[in-house]
Formats: structure tokens, sequence, C-alpha cells
């Protein structure tokens, strides 16, 4: 029934879309012609649209803004992307949902928001997976076969391309009572993006795991409906969720991983010129993101601690590893829980890890 209702509300949205497009070259780009021959034909730039999910000014934002910028100007013009934050089509899934559609050509996919649809993806909700050198980080990102084969045929076969996996920043806790220690996490009621990973994750504390919308959580701990929630410095600011917890607890637990994706029906009705000029592009923002989060991330917290006199707490290295050494029930969770492959990509990914970590 719940999968019914998500298809019939993906449907409602692809129509409204494609009723707001009117008769813009979209519609032929999306029935298979390449936007060359699209431009040529109608005499005006084509559209593709891109939906991410997050608010204006976001890490996701500022990305696909610039990724907007550049093809555009590669394009001499000839493509213009329209960006739709979230909300303004849907929420996260339901954004995914009409990528695999084909209701949209591009969406910041991220696995918090998709380990239903592409169960493999939850290896990212697993606490200190990553290192905590953002460089080495993006040279996994990069390279690792673990990523861009192994999980990425995952989600190929869910009808999504994975162009590039990059990250917003290391997951931060804000709570309502201590949290440096895995003892004192029993029965917090802990706000998480609905992943039965990241669920299982902080179930090794003995949290109780809440999921909940992106947009109420400043509600939720308002009215003492959570107790805290994790997301990267940038989020925490930008969403004012300091002003209603009582602890900053920079925890590094891990990453907030998202992807850039593309429906593979589309790219592939691209001429190869086209496909292309997004791979360069992507190519060309790899390390921009990085630099975004960074920015972004740092300048967050200058503000939390301008605006607010909320504690902020960094984990000794006892206390880290008392939190690592938790989280391990965690890592057999997933390879119960998702089955199939996930013990492969998972072993390879530790293994890349450890290598880059030890160059």
């Amino acid at each position: 029934m719940k999968k019914t209702i998500s298809i019939l509300i993906s449907l409602m949205l692809v129509i409204s879309l494609l009723t707001g497009c009117g008769t813009k070259p979209a519609e032929s780009s999306a029935q298979g012609e390449t936007p060359d021959k699209a431009a040529n034909t109608e005499g005006a730039p084509v559209v593709w649209r891109f939906a991410h999910e997050e608010i204006d000014g976001s890490v996701q934002d500022v990305y696909v803004k610039k990724f907007k910028e550049i093809i555009e100007k590669k394009s001499n013009s000839k493509v213009q992307i329209e960006i739709y934050p979230v909300g303004q089509i849907g929420d996260a899934t339901q954004q995914c949902e009409l990528l695999q559609t084909g209701g949209i050509e591009f969406a910041t996919v991220s696995p918090g928001n998709t380990g239903t649809i592409v169960p493999e993806n939850q290896l990212f909700s697993l606490h200190f997976l990553f290192t905590d050198d953002m460089d080495k980080n993006a040279e996994i990102f990069k390279t690792s076969k673990a990523l861009n084969e192994l999980l990425s045929a995952k989600y190929l076969e869910k009808n999504i391309k994975v162009l590039a996996y990059w990250t917003e920043g290391p997951m931060q806790w804000t709570t309502s009572k201590p949290a440096n220690h895995p003892d004192k996490w029993k029965g917090m009621k802990m706000r998480t993006m609905p992943s039965p990973m990241i669920v299982a994750a902080y179930k090794a504390y003995g949290a109780n795991p809440t999921p909940m919308p992106y947009m109420e959580v400043y509600s939720g701990l308002q009215l003492n409906m959570i107790d805290g929630q994790e997301n990267p410095l940038f989020a925490i600011e930008e969403m004012k969720f300091y002003e209603v917890q009582k602890y900053l607890t920079l925890a590094n637990s891990n990453l907030y991983v998202t992807t850039t994706s593309v429906n593979p029906d589309f790219f592939n009705s691209l001429s190869q010129e086209y496909q292309d000029m997004i791979l360069e592009t992507i190519d060309e923002i790899r390390d921009f993101s990085f630099e975004v989060q960074a920015n972004l991330n740092g300048k967050a917290l200058e503000k939390i601690k301008q605006n607010s006199n909320i504690p902020i707490i960094e984990l000794t290295k006892e206390e880290k590893d008392a939190f690592r050494e938790a989280s391990k029930s965690a890592y057999n969770e997933y390879v119960k829980m998702v089955g199939g492959d996930a013990q492969k990509i998972l072993d390879t990914l530790i293994e890349e890890v450890k290598i880059i970590e030890n160059k």
C-alpha cells in the first residue's frame, strides 16, 4: 500500500513538472532527442532539471549552482539548468523517484534518504568508516572500486546513474543531554534520516533512533519530541538546531555522503559531445565540492559560537575509541540486513581506506 501511494505521488509530481514546463524543449530532450538537435529545432535552449535536498545557500545548492554555471557556459547557453531545492517538487525521496522515472534529469541523491531504494548504499551510515583527513577522503571517493564500480552498479539497477560521490562534511551531534560516551545514549531519541542502517548505527549505542523529515527537526527538538539530531555543521547552523539544544558534540562520527546522479535513459540519449561535457564538468567540480563544505562548515562553527553559548564538546581519544568499539555491531548488521554483495562492497572499501590512510 505504501509503495502504491509513493508511486502515485511520484506520478503526480511528474505530471505537475511536465505541465509546468509546457512546450519547453526539455520535453523533446526527455523523449530521447539530443539537446543539440532539440536546441536547433526549437530555436531556444533546452532545459535540464536538477533537484537537490537542501535549502538555498546550502552545500548542495552552491554545488548545483556551480554545475549550472559551467554547463551553461560550456554549451554556449544552448542548455539551461533549472534548480529545484527540497520541498519544491517533493521531499528528498520523492525527488529520487522523479529521477528514476525521468520526471527530472539530475538530482543529488543521498544514501540517508534512499537506503530503502538502494540498500547497499547504507554503508555510508556506518560510523568511523572513513578517515579524518578530507584530502584522503576525496581520493577515496574518486578512485574507489567499491564505490565507483560495485556500488554504482547497484544504483544503476534502480535506474540511477551515479556521476560522483562527494561529502558535505563530517556529522556532528546536537543533543539535549551529554552525549560524549556510549553509556550516556541509552534511550536517547535521536532524529535520523529514514535509513534502516542509520537507525542500526544509533541502536548500537543504546539510543532510540527516530526518523523525521528534515524540515520538521527544529520543531521536533523545540517540543522535545526528539532529544537530538546529527548533521554537518553548516546544516546545524543554517537550520538553527543549536538554538533548541543544550550540547554540540564534534563527533566526526561519519561523513554526510551524497551523490550527483542522472537519469540513465536521459544520459544515454545525449550526443557524445554532451555526455563528455557533463562528465568533464563533474570532474572539474569534484574538488570544489570539498572546498565548499570546508568553507561553509568552518564559517558555521564560528557563527554558532558568536550567536550562542551552547557548550561545544570535542571527543577525547578514549571517548572516540569507546564509540568506535560500540559501532562495530552495526557493521555486522549492515551485512546481515542488506545481504547480496554487501560484504564484498564493505570489505573492499575498508581495504581501500586503509591503503590510502597509510600513504
